[in-house]
This record gives structure tokens, C-alpha cells and sequence, in this order.
């Protein structure tokens, strides 16, 4: 997910907090139970809200939700859904019900019973709240049917739900907390933690210790975590060469040589796309937006094999779809579709009504102030001036959602087909925030959704290069996403989120 950098000020904080709490918490022995005392990471965006309604999101966000709160299923290390709070899952014939069983020995750390109530009010909190997700559990209905069986009724199949409770919105807050305005610096889950609030500083450093009573024991490997919020890739990778975390989300690929050489280890996946968001296709902030001719230019007016050398080190694959390699849509012809052509991009401008081009509101932010002035001088390039707004720390993601922008540079993750589409197009989704529709576009998801297998899959296809088409978006490149670990770490990086689980690391003996 998005990625940023902190004024001078918060990077003088951030390394102020490091000094006490260095890393080499899987160097410095074991316990008698067999844990690390401490794994001490760095993050790139702490939590706007420790309050699922509000604040709940994964990406580079999940440490801190995933520390206390604990989701009804889980992911592994390969990607694959397993048991969590729910011990078994099962669809009704038409898999519009999905019956979930819970586990009976679960408390929160309030001392209040994780039972199939709470996990019904929390899916209900979470759908209707505010948090980045929330649209994804619009239109279910959840009931306890007893203490231990929660059902989830859908108006028709919705293939991403038993994804969707591995991550977000499966996340399990206390009821208790519901009504607690304290909630969102004070959260009460049954994770694998528990936040030390008088040893933290929001925005800055989250300490957390080991939940004495946590459920799934083998699975903690250290008895105290902290996470130190730098938004600056200096600063990280100063914080790395000292020695200063055990772990850490790399930003800047073009560093890893030198991040290899210090003896530190580097996992990879290939996860997000980066590239510009064109919200506004209907041209309500930017009227120049919602013609076709301006959105093609736009795409037209990118070097991809340069950006991606120029801000990745050449780490990562050039696309211009949003659909990943694995999805049935995906077609290798379509990255061809908008060549590198800034006179023939100036053409359509001019077609379209825009010779002597126009200027365009964007977000930006100082961590990625290379990519921004790149952004911007290649669209001068067209004739289309940027005029970049910095929203400040913390309300990227939050501006951008409003919406108050009309297209916005961002990194996303490629999901699996059907929650991408509900993640990035269908007219209520997420990454939709001004709702764009097209009725061909309602039908290829309809069929997607409703139709067999053979037409389902024809409809992805024929989505994904209606979209490309109609450059509804202008993708860059796939980035390899990098996480370093220290030489006393071991990590399985989670292949399907931008940063690793909490569970993935543990001490080298």
C-alpha cells in the first residue's frame, strides 16, 4: 500500500525513540519459554485508528492491527486459508451462506468471551464504519446462531469472503470497546499482544508485550514487539546500518545492494502495481478526465522501462494492466497497448479539445518526491501541469478516499480477480471513490459473477482490456516489494501483502 516520508522533525522523534529500543531482539537469548525478549521493526504509516470501524486496514498498516487483534481465519506462508478464530467454514449450495465455527476458548484481554456475538459485532462494526474496506461486507447480514456459530448471508456469491476474513475485515475487536472513545489509541482484542499505551508514542513508536493468555502460544516468538513508524527511506536505512531493528520495509529498491552488503537478509514479492489513479472518469473535479482521448494521452506520455530503472532500480515488471499475471484476464498483449509516444499523446490532447494543455490537481508526499517530479515532468512534457497538493502525514489515504482529488500517483496491491474488482472498479468499491460506472462494465461483472465458469472467465477477460481500453487507470509497473530482516531474523514474507505477517518472524537460534 501507499508509502511516505516524514517532515525533518518526525525523523529527529523517530530516531530519538530508536535509541531506546534497538533492535537485536532475536540476538539477545531466549526465554524460558523459548521466545526472543523483543523483535523491534520499522513501519512506514502507523494506524490512523486502532478502531476497526474506522481505522481497520492491512498493507503496510497490518503489523499494528494484526499485534491485537486476531482475524477469523489466517493466512500462511504460502498464501493459503487456514483455521484461526474459525475452526471450520462451509458454504450453503448456492454459496450465498457461509456457516462459520468458532473456537470456544478465546477471551479478549478485557477478560470478556470472544464468542460468535462479538464476531458478529464486529462484522457489523466494520461494514458499517469507515474504514478503507468497509464496502467489501456492504450487504451482509451476520447472525449468531449460537455461542460458537456465526452465519454470513449474501445477496449472491461473493467469491473474496473467505479471503476477507483473513485479513481486515476479519479483524475481531472487544464489544466492550464499542462505545469507548478510547478505543482508537486503546485497543482491546485477543491477539498475540497487547499495546503498552504509557510505553507508546502515537504516530511515532508502538510497544507492545506478549498476551500472557494468548490462545495459540507456539506461535509468539517474542515477548515484547515494538514498531517504529519511519516514513523517511533515509532515515530506514540508517536505522538498518545501526543496528537499530530487526526488521524493516524497504522502500527504495536502488538501496538493496547496499543494504545486502551490511549483512542484512532480503525477502521479495512482487505484490503492487504503481502507477496513476484516474479517479475522476466522469470529469466532476476534471472535466478534462472523462474524456477518453485525455486519459490515453496520459498513459502515452510514461517511459515505463525508465521509470521502473529510474525509481525501482530496475526491480519490478512494466504493465499497464491492473490485473495480475495470475488472473485468468490477464493478456501479456496488452502491455503494449499505450507505447511511449509524448507527440502522439499531444495529438489527442489536441483532439480532445486541450492543445495547449491543462493543469491537473494531484496529491503528493515527500517520500516519494522523486517519483512526483518525474510524474509531473513527464506530463509537462504533454502539456499537462501538476499542481501537487502534500495532504500531511497520515491523511493520504484518507484525502484521497474523500475524494478531494481527481487522480492520484499510488501503489496498490493486484488482488485475486474478484476482490480486485471490488477492491479498484465495481462502481462501490473502494478504490472507486467517485463511483465511476459504465453499464458494459456492470455486465462483464455481473457475468463475472453470476455466470458459469467458462463465461465468468471470459468476462474477466474481455473486463480487463475494456478497462485498458478506456485507460480508466495508468499503471507503471508491478514493484518488487522488499523487506530486509537482521542477521538474527528469520522471515517467511507473506506472498500476499505489502508488509510480512507478525507470525512469519522469529530468532535465529
Amino acid at each position: 500500500m501507499f508509502r511516505w516520508k516524514a517532515t525533518a522533525a518526525t525523523i529527529a522523534i523517530a530516531a530519538i525513540a530508536l535509541t531506546g529500543c534497538a533492535g537485536g531482539g532475536g540476538g539477545s537469548g531466549t526465554s524460558d519459554s523459548g521466545r526472543a525478549d523483543r523483535l523491534t521493526l520499522t513501519a512506514i504509516i502507523g494506524p490512523t485508528s486502532y478502531d476497526i470501524g474506522q481505522g481497520a486496514e492491512y498493507g503496510n498498516r497490518s503489523p499494528f492491527f494484526q499485534a491485537v487483534f486476531d482475524t477469523l481465519l489466517q493466512k500462511n506462508g504460502e498464501g493459503e486459508i487456514e483455521p484461526w478464530l474459525a475452526t471450520d467454514w462451509e458454504y450453503n449450495e448456492d454459496n450465498t451462506v457461509l456457516t462459520l465455527t468458532l473456537r470456544d476458548d478465546v477471551e479478549f484481554t478485557d477478560g470478556t468471551p470472544l464468542d460468535a456475538e462479538a464476531v458478529v459485532g464486529s462484522l457489523e462494526r466494520f461494514r458499517d464504519g469507515t474504514a478503507p474496506q468497509a464496502a467489501t461486507l456492504v450487504g451482509k447480514e451476520f447472525a449468531a446462531v449460537d455461542a460458537t456459530t456465526v452465519t454470513i448471508t449474501q445477496p449472491a456469491p461473493d467469491p473474496s469472503l473467505v479471503n476477507l476474513l483473513s485479513i481486515a475485515p476479519g479483524l475481531i475487536q472487544a464489544p466492550s470497546t464499542f462505545d469507548d472513545p478510547d478505543s482508537a489509541t486503546e485497543p482491546i482484542g485477543s491477539g498475540p499482544y497487547v499495546l503498552d499505551t504509557a510505553a507508546s508514542v502515537t504516530g511515532t513508536t508502538y510497544v507492545y508485550t506478549a498476551n500472557p493468555d494468548y490462545w495459540n502460544p507456539d506461535v509468539v516468538k517474542y515477548d515484547n514487539l515494538t514498531i517504529n513508524v519511519i516514513e523517511d527511506p533515509t532515515a530506514t536505512l540508517n536505522a538498518l546500518k545501526a543496528g537499530e531493528a530487526n526488521g524493516a520495509k524497504i522502500v527504495n529498491n536502488d538501496t538493496i545492494p547496499e543494504i545486502e552488503a551490511s549483512g542484512w537478509t532480503i525477502e521479495a514479492n512482487e505484490l503492487d502495481f504503481q502507477g496513476l489513479l484516474l479517479f475522476d472518469r466522469a470529469g466532476t473535479m476534471a472535466p478534462e478526465l472523462a474524456d477518453v482521448n485525455v486519459r490515453k494521452a496520459i498513459n502515452m506520455a510514461f517511459d515505463r522501462e525508465a521509470l521502473l530503472e529510474a525509481l525501482q532500480a530496475g526491480y519490478g515488471t512494466v504493465t499497464e494492466q491492473v490485473f495480475p499475471t495470475t488472473s485468468v484476464g490477464y493478456d501479456e498483449a496488452l502491455d503494449s497497448t499505450y507505447e511511449y509516444d509524448p507527440e502522439g499523446a499531444k495529438e489527442l490532447l489536441a483532439d480532445a479539445g486541450y492543445p495547449d494543455g491543462f493543469t491537473l490537481n494531484m496529491m503528493s508526499t515527500p517520500a516519494f518526491q522523486t517519483t512526483f517530479d518525474l510524474v509531473a515532468q513527464q506530463l509537462a512534457d504533454i502539456g499537462i501541469t501538476v499542481n501537487f497538493t502534500d495532504p500531511g502525514s497520515g491523511n493520504f489515504i484518507t484525502d484521497m478516499l474523500a475524494p478531494k482529488y481527481p487522480a492520484t500517483w499510488m501503489a496498490l496491491e493486484q488482488n485475486p480477480d474478484w476482490q480486485l474488482i471490488n477492491f479498484m472498479i465495481a462502481p462501490e468499491a473502494t478504490f472507486n471513490p467517485f463511483h465511476s460506472q459504465d453499464p458494459q462494465v456492470d455486465e462483464y461483472i455481473s457475468t463475472i459473477q453470476n455466470g458459469t465458469q467458462e463465461e465468468a472467465d471470459q468476462a474477466t477477460k474481455d473486463l480487463n482490456a475494456w478497462i485498458v481500453d478506456n485507460a480508466w487507470f495508468a499503471p507503471f509497473f508491478r514493484v518488487q516489494g522488499t523487506y530486509a530482516v537482521d542477521a538474527d531474523t528469520d522471515l517467511e514474507f507473506w506472498p500476499s501483502n505489502a508488509y510480512p505477517s507478525i507470525f512469519g518472524f522469529s530468532p535465529k537460534n
